[in-house]
């Protein structure tokens, strides 16, 4: 039986959202189903018996650029989520999300997508939020839901909704994700430090994973003339303080904006560099000085890195003059904080100004 957690919602598994698609619901009209799988043939896999009538409404697949930026068109990017009529009649509306419930998948993506559906379901009818157990998936983006609409923070809104359905424990990599959704304000919030930090996180575990990494998963190229014109001339928060530009220091050319620069907690200067330890009094005062890199996110024009390699060069797509290095095993950063994976432009190969 499905567990009411407030008013038109409800979590379940697999088997409630199986009942109510094969014999209709008196009560839930919307159905959203976060599975492996955002098919309906999911359940035919389940159970060889089940057949279950859909028509299609649209798909929607995510920015090129990684983020959850949706388009309904087929771009071969990656599936947010299905969206159909469902079940007996085709009476209900079915949201189909993929996610696999482990600590390693990414849940943070398709967050927006799931909490806007459960919004939109409440004010039309009732929602049944279900994965395959109704213990971790579901309960994630139920705990996500209860954070956004009522500002509650992760553990307190875990905490209410195990007054619903006590059995609910979402894996520790979803609990680490509401965690940084919490500390964005309740937004995924693609500028942030916190989710750039995390899309790279992302990003190197598929690489290690031996996935195909294209630059279709990288930022854009802020050189090009399209993007200088939206990211450059037009920054997002201009009016305020403006935006740093980072150009070649050879030929010029616009190598990054500061919203593909990635932030990093300082370490402890020469202290991280055991072989370098030495009495001196020089790096007292570390904190005022500034590291010599700049770390960012992988760009459309960092061809050697879309060649493949585990470490290499990063240089100037217009003059080749070295700008820096990449690892996907990370790099140290002057100020001792190690970066993972790295993408890194040396201060003294660029010039710094402001749009």
């Amino acid at each position: 039986m499905p567990h009411l957690v407030r008013e038109n919602l409800f979590i379940g598994n697999i088997t409630d959202a199986a009942e109510i698609l094969i014999n209709g619901s008196t009560t839930v009209t919307h159905i959203l189903s976060v599975l492996s799988s955002a098919s309906i043939s999911f359940f035919s896999e389940w159970k060889k018996s089940l057949t279950i009538p859909t028509k299609e409404i649209k798909k929607v697949y995510a920015g090129g650029s990684g983020g959850a930026s949706a388009s309904e068109d087929d771009s071969g990017d990656k599936l947010l989520c299905l969206l159909e009529y469902a079940g007996k009649d085709l009476k209900l509306v079915r949201m189909g999300v993929p996610i696999r419930d482990m600590e390693s998948a990414n849940l943070l993506d398709y967050l927006e997508v799931c909490l806007d559906f459960i919004d939109e379901s409440r004010k039309e009818g009732s929602v049944l939020v279900h994965c395959f157990a109704g213990v971790s998936r579901s309960a994630a983006i139920i705990t996500a839901y209860l954070m956004r609409t009522e500002h509650l923070s992760q553990e307190d809104a875990l905490k209410s909704l195990r007054l619903s359905c006590e059995h609910v424990c979402p894996n520790d990599g979803f609990l680490n994700q509401l965690k940084m959704y919490e500390e964005m304000g309740f937004k995924v919030d693609h500028a942030s430090s916190i989710y750039k930090s995390f899309r790279l996180k992302i990003l190197g575990e598929s690489y290690y994973r031996g996935d195909k990494i294209d630059s279709s998963k990288f930022g854009a190229d802020p050189g090009l003339p399209s993007e200088v014109t939206s990211e450059v001339e037009s920054p997002p928060n201009e009016g305020k303080y403006g935006t740093s530009a980072f150009r070649c220091k050879k030929c010029r050319r616009l190598v990054a904006v500061q919203d593909n620069v990635v932030d990093h907690i300082p370490g402890q200067g020469e202290t991280s560099f055991e072989w370098r330890k030495r009495k001196s009094s020089n790096f007292n005062n570390f904190e005022d000085s500034e590291c010599s890199s700049i770390f960012v996110e992988p760009l459309k024009w960092m061809t050697a890195v879309e060649e493949g390699g585990i470490e290499g060069k990063l240089s100037c797509a217009h003059c080749e003059a070295r700008l820096g290095n990449f690892n996907w095993s990370g790099i140290q950063c002057s100020c001792g904080s190690w970066i993972t994976p790295a993408f890194q432009l040396h201060r003294s190969r660029v010039d710094i100004s402001s749009v």
